[in-house]
């Protein structure tokens, strides 16, 4: 079981312990394909209004609550240039001819959606899966609607042209971007569209000759205060009405626009050691509300506008929805992983193979892994063109990976984790223990015929990280939420889902005389 999947996910968990040990010695510009440093130098050269615990942020990369997940983002820019990745990682600029990130390309092929899932595999091996925005989830969302770009024409000529250079502006200068796809709003109904407000929804308040005014709020900006760029679009799920043009739109601005402010909940990186807190302390991605108090947006940074229906329909029209997806489920297959790996070495280490439950509960982490291996290929094997050309996954398998993860899977798994470890995730001394006058009774008492009592307790702290603690509260709540309302998904998959050749089978088999 801890075969070569184990020992690569934890592998590039080690290279990105020594990346955020060494900050890259890489300097300069040589190739636009970025480095950490130059990601966490474009970080620092463009300051943006941050807040956290009612105080203003002076510099992110630095700040304890955000100073680690800077550093996790920059080991993935590393890895770009890791001789043994560069070619895994990259791919030749349609401009340049220079090395991109390959989660920019627009896939033409089955081949290459299987390359670029091969480099997103990498970059979640790196956190563990528990990164949801790295950035190669908008890269590829870009991309996508870079190649329906005669979509965006629909709406205005120019916007098809927008979207094209701004997605070759973020592939040659490798951008980190976020988005905030939903508004607040002050009251919920039972329809399938949002009930907005201008008092909190975020609106456009006035076009001038330089670009559109917007006023108002937005969620859930993860990985925004350490961002480059911040994308505004619908959700697939939300949609809005007909008397929504106001708050339709698609565009993108820099995270450091002057009235854009980031309010972000409370940090659970806690200043504590790797050791303790072996997650937590490493990929806190952050979350936050922004606010936008009259912020400008230049015209040829604006996608759509005012148009309800194109906005509605724009992650299904350009298939960026699949793309996106199958960022995703690759992302959850390497978490399943991680977990499977988590749990067998916890068994491992507490010599409880033989127990009929322990072997059940990891069985059915086998099997987890294995269903959303087999949507993430399938959604492969049946992509298709698109009508513009753009080679995209198929759409049903992906939803139904990323809708049983969420709902099911991943709660089950960390109740699993939870299950294995008993008594084991709470009988936890610190690292700072082993050093202490309890360490010669800590050394005797909680080593087990596998393994040594520090090995031991650092194991089972990453179980609890990974199952009991706040940062493994926030994940699961993650998964839940990630695709939307799990309500309003299931509505949308009855009322849109093709049953009729389903329906048409058991009609003849009633028909059937024989």
């Amino acid at each position: 079981m801890r075969d070569a999947v184990l020992i690569w996910g934890l592998r590039s968990f080690g290279s990105a312990i020594q990346s955020w040990a060494a900050p890259s010695q890489h300097g300069g510009t040589t190739m636009p394909a970025r480095t950490g440093q130059e990601y966490i130098n474009g970080l620092k050269e463009h300051p943006r209004e941050v807040w956290i615990d009612g105080e203003r942020v002076e510099d992110v990369t630095t700040h304890p609550a955000l100073r680690n997940g800077v550093k996790s983002v920059a080991a993935l820019y590393d890895m770009q240039h890791d001789p043994e990745l560069r070619e895994e990682m990259n791919y030749a600029s349609p401009t340049t001819g220079d090395p991109v990130g390959l989660s920019f390309m627009i896939p033409q092929t089955v081949e290459d959606l299987e390359r670029r899932r091969n480099m997103m595999t990498r970059w979640a091996w790196a956190s563990c899966g528990m990164m949801g925005r790295s950035p190669d989830f908008l890269n590829v969302i870009f991309a996508a609607w870079a190649g329906a770009s005669d979509f965006f024409a629909q709406d205005r000529p120019e916007f098809k042209q927008n979207v094209s250079n701004y997605y070759e502006y973020i592939r040659e200068n490798d951008l980190t971007l976020t988005h905030a796809l939903l508004n607040l709003q002050r009251r919920r109904g039972a329809s399938a569209t949002d009930t907005v407000s201008e008092e909190v929804a975020l609106t456009v308040v006035k076009e001038t000759g330089a670009g559109v005014v917007l006023r108002g709020s937005r969620l859930l900006a993860t990985l925004g205060p350490i961002s480059d760029e911040l994308a505004i679009y619908h959700a697939g799920n939300h949609r809005m009405d007909e008397e929504a043009q106001r708050q339709s739109f698609a565009l993108s601005i820099p995270c450091d626009t002057p009235g854009l402010r980031f309010l972000c909940r409370e940090s659970f990186d806690v200043g504590r050691s790797h050791f303790n807190h072996p997650l937590g302390s490493r990929f806190e991605e952050m979350d936050a509300t922004i606010f936008f108090d009259d912020v400008l947006v230049p015209w040829d940074r604006v996608f759509l506008l005012g148009n309800v229906d194109m906005c509605n329909r724009i992650g299904s029209a350009t298939q960026s929805q699949g793309h996106s997806g199958h960022q995703v489920l690759t992302r959850c297959l390497v978490k399943a992983e991680f977990i499977l790996g988590l749990a067998d070495l916890m068994v491992e280490t507490l010599g409880s193979g033989t127990v009929p439950h322990v072997q059940e509960q990891v069985a059915e982490l086998i099997t987890q892994r294995d269903i959303l291996k087999a949507c993430l290929r399938a959604s492969e094997a049946d992509a298709a063109p698109n009508q513009w050309g753009v080679m995209s996954p198929a759409t049903a398998p992906l939803q139904a990976g990323r809708a049983q993860f969420g709902r099911t899977m991943y709660p089950r798994m960390v109740e699993i984790i939870q299950l294995l470890g008993t008594s084991s995730l709470m009988a936890l001394p610190s690292e700072a223990d082993f050093d202490s006058p309890f360490a010669p009774q800590l050394n005797q008492y909680l080593a087990t015929d596998t393994s040594n009592a520090r090995d031991r307790t650092k194991l089972f702290h990453l179980a609890w990280d990974a199952s009991c603690s706040s940062f493994s509260g926030r994940q699961v709540l993650y998964e839940r939420m990630f695709g939307g309302n799990p309500l309003r998904n299931a509505m949308t998959l009855f009322n849109t889902y093709d049953k009729e050749p389903f329906r048409k089978q058991v009609r003849n088999f009633l028909d059937s005389e024989d």
